[in-house]
């Protein structure tokens, strides 16, 4: 198939050659002619170009030739390098064992130089004294480096310096110091204004704390400050001269402080209760406000009962008064009857003097239970957080546990005072309510006396 494909291509180009001739010769003579000259052309040229191919053959051997002698030269070159390399190794080897044997124990004080370095390049990192003296850190890596090579060891220069540097943060650790520095404030704004150092434990500036950072080689004034009792002793040494000022040390390099930012603040754990911690603040203002009202009204009806005592003319502005008043408007009733209307008379003064006691007594169930409610929720909440990412991280069950009790918190915040509020105004209702029946009950003996004085 591809044979007689071959074939048919070869027999049309022949056709598309014939006619494109036969189109410019007039004749078959012509053609004849035309044909001719081309074979004889094509010939020429066959000739001419296996003629170019034999003067060139000759050259072609001299590059053969050529290429041949460039291989073996190669070749005798890698023998001569490969059998230098291994007297090379071997050399090295020997010097290498004759080098540690003459170090000797120098090797181990190098090994103990490079860790003495490491590690005090990283507590540089750290260190509040690296903000007033910048730049020991890039001694102490270009130092480790160097030390980490075998083919240089450390000089006395070097070494004399690095004790330098470990003395110097000694001294300087024990030290107060006050120095000028750009810090980053809240804002992000830079201001030039005087640091304290204490020793190398904190920074502060204006009353407040400071941070170092070792990335940028920056002082930035800590976002969230601590609370007032900190800032408070940091603000007595911005303006102390020699006096001795109280002041709260970070040991660890701000890792303290940095918790103590951290952990949220009163107004910070409220909001973490949410709708349900609002609720309760709630009752627990309405509660309040109902005692405080409770509180002054007994308070007046209490001296006001008190005067009343003192006085054997009966008003009606208290509630004794009153009852002493029912004994005026009943004289010639007996005793039976002076005695239901007593009875009455107080009865309708007991409301008034407990009012709105039932519902500081409800406030006081109902908000613990409100909370625990909330506390329910969130511990819901937070094991559902457990279900989708689990427990590798300890913070999420932390901080989700934690916002849930929020609200058992606010519960019995709420309860416990309500509970001693509604026990105390219970208590003085009650004082006043024994008083008009101890009154009352003095009436009816003494109204008892006098009728069987006149039997």
């Amino acid at each position: 198939m591809k044979t007689l494909n071959k074939l048919l291509t070869s027999l049309a180009l022949c056709s598309f050659v014939f006619s494109v001739t036969a189109q410019e010769a007039n004749n078959l003579d012509e053609l004849l002619k035309q044909l001719e000259q081309g074979q004889i052309a094509q010939t020429q040229q066959n000739k001419d170009r296996e003629a170019e191919f034999n003067a060139k053959q000759s050259e072609q051997g001299r590059l053969l030739n050529q290429a041949i002698q460039s291989r073996e030269q190669a070749v005798a070159k890698s023998a001569q390098l490969e059998q230098s390399y291994q007297v090379n190794e071997v050399e090295i080897a020997n010097k290498t064992d004759a080098l540690n044997k003459r170090m000797g124990e120098l090797k181990e004080l190098f090994g103990v130089l490079q860790q003495v370095a490491g590690d005090t390049r990283s507590k540089f990192q750290t260190s509040t004294i690296s903000a007033q003296i910048p730049g020991r850190g890039q001694f102490l890596d270009e130092f480790a480096q160097s030390m980490g090579s075998s083919s240089k060891l450390a000089s006395i220069e070097e070494i004399e310096r690095l004790w330098f540097e470990l003395q110097r943060e000694m001294t300087q650790s024990g030290k107060v110091h006050k120095f000028s520095a750009q810090v980053v404030a809240a804002n992000g704004e830079k201001v030039q204004s005087e640091v304290i150092r204490v020793g190398g434990f904190n920074l502060i500036s204006n009353g407040k704390y400071l941070e170092y950072i070792d990335e940028t080689g920056s002082i930035a004034e800590l976002i969230r400050q601590p609370s007032s009792r900190y800032l408070d002793s940091a603000a007595q040494l911005t303006t102390a001269g020699n006096d001795v000022i109280p002041f709260a040390l970070d040991p660890t390099g701000g890792s303290i402080l940095g918790l103590l930012v951290q952990a949220p603040d009163t107004q910070e754990r409220i909001e973490q209760g949410g709708p349900v911690g609002n609720v309760i603040i709630a009752l627990g203002v309405i509660g309040l406000l109902i005692a405080l009202e409770r509180f002054i009204s007994l308070f007046i009806i209490g001296n006001k009962v008190n005067r009343q005592l003192k006085t054997a003319v009966a008003s009606d502005d208290n509630p004794l008064g009153r009852v002493m008043l029912v004994k005026d408007n009943n004289v010639d009733a007996d005793t039976e009857t002076l005695e239901l209307k007593l009875s009455e008379r107080i009865l309708k003064e007991v409301p008034v003097l407990t009012s709105r006691l039932t519902l500081i007594k409800i406030v006081s169930v109902v908000a613990p239970l409100i909370g625990l409610l909330g506390t329910v929720t969130g511990m819901i909440n937070t094991f559902q957080a457990i279900t989708l990412f689990g427990t590798g991280d300890p913070k999420l069950m932390a901080g989700g546990i934690s916002q849930a009790l929020v609200t058992t918190v606010l519960g019995l915040v709420v309860a416990i005072p309500m509970v001693f509020i509604s026990t105390i105004l219970n208590t003085r209702s009650r004082g006043i309510i024994n008083v008009l029946q101890q009154q009352s009950a003095g009436i009816i003996a003494e109204r008892a006396e006098a009728s069987e004085k006149g039997a």
